[in-house]
């Protein structure tokens, strides 16, 4: 697999900052604007980045998300209303490469500190549709991310305009990649909020020891499976993959808005019987009409494999861990785990 890989970098804080809508916690209220809340003020991007600053900030945060339940985050475009709220909170954390119009907007604005959780772990490069080669994988059993007319089209910018250049965004879908983000989070609070650091770090240990004890469930679950592939909407899910010795194969790339190619899906259909592939997931805030259509097509049955965007009536679960937890189960019946 070709791997580009960006390394920790250090998080300079002096002052951080973030939004006044779309609150999460106990901590803050629905109508309460940045800025204005008594706490320490922070702006999340969307969900994954909203758990890790409500886990770590606990009692001392004000925490809001860009990002509404429901809503797709890759389809996110921010108002003018957001744009000038951001300017009135203490923290900032978002994850580059995800959002084009938060990293915009976050770009342009004068906070002074502006966590990007891209910088606090690595990044890789997976979610090319062809993602498949005669080893299935490399000695990972990622998808093998081999070029064809769409080989590149997850280092750049996308028709829709999302820049992956940086690489696969889904970093929070591997729990130890994410255990990384939290630690660097943690010590940014710390380092933004220092009379309440004690706390941030005693969290952030809670919250890492959480990820790993995830991780070890992942490890156990899917040890003795009948196949490694999976099949999913969109290619969300390499680092997972990645991280537990798996194949993923996306109908399409990065964007969960891209139109498979019929090529692609005469591909899928031949890795579906060729690998003994059971099911074809989609998920809770995209259309699963392409992955019904193909599972239909190939005999296969369909299911919910959540990325995890945000947390909806419909999700499987009512955090995040409850959500991965549920995506476990799913991937042992699909994989055939024993």
């Amino acid at each position: 697999m070709n791997v580009r890989r960006r390394h920790i970098s250090a998080v300079a804080l002096t002052a951080v900052a973030a939004l006044g809508f779309g609150t999460l916690t106990a901590c803050s209220s629905d109508s309460a604007a940045a800025g204005d809340t008594g706490s320490f003020d922070v702006v999340a991007s969307f969900y994954p980045m909203a758990f890790l600053a409500e886990r770590i900030g606990g009692e001392h945060v004000h925490v809001t998300s860009l990002t509404q339940p429901g809503q797709e985050p890759h389809d996110l475009e921010i108002s003018a209303r957001q744009t000038a709220q951001l300017e009135e909170a203490d923290a900032a954390l978002y994850l580059k490469g995800l959002q084009p119009s938060v990293d915009e907007a976050i770009g342009q604005s004068p906070i002074a500190t502006k966590i990007d959780a891209a910088e606090l772990t690595t990044l890789e490069e997976h979610g090319t549709e062809a993602g498949h080669d005669e080893e299935h994988g490399d000695e990972h059993g990622t998808e093998a991310g081999h070029a064809d007319e769409h080989g590149d089209e997850h280092a750049h910018e996308d028709e829709h305009g999302h820049d992956h250049e940086g690489g696969d965004p889904h970093i929070w879908l591997d729990p130890v990649r994410y255990a990384e983000v939290a630690e660097g989070v943690g010590k940014a609070f710390q380092k933004a909020d220092p009379d309440h650091a004690a706390d941030y770090r005693k969290n952030t240990a809670a919250l890492v020891k959480d990820l790993k004890a995830l991780d070890e469930k992942f490890r156990t679950g899917l040890a003795n499976r009948t196949t490694d592939v999976f099949v999913t909407t969109h290619a969300a899910f390499g680092y997972l993959a990645e991280r537990y010795g798996l194949t993923e194969e996306a109908i399409s790339g990065l964007d969960p808005d891209t139109e498979p190619s019929g090529a692609r899906v005469k591909e899928l259909q031949k890795i579906a019987k060729e690998d003994g592939v059971t099911t074809v997931f989609y998920e809770t805030l995209v259309s699963d009409k392409t992955a019904k259509t193909l599972a239909g097509d190939t005999g296969l049955r369909t299911d919910v494999l959540d990325p995890v965007e945000g947390i909806t009536d419909h999700s499987r679960g009512e955090d995040y861990f409850q959500v991965m937890e549920a995506n476990l189960t799913a991937l042992r019946t699909a994989l055939g785990a024993r």
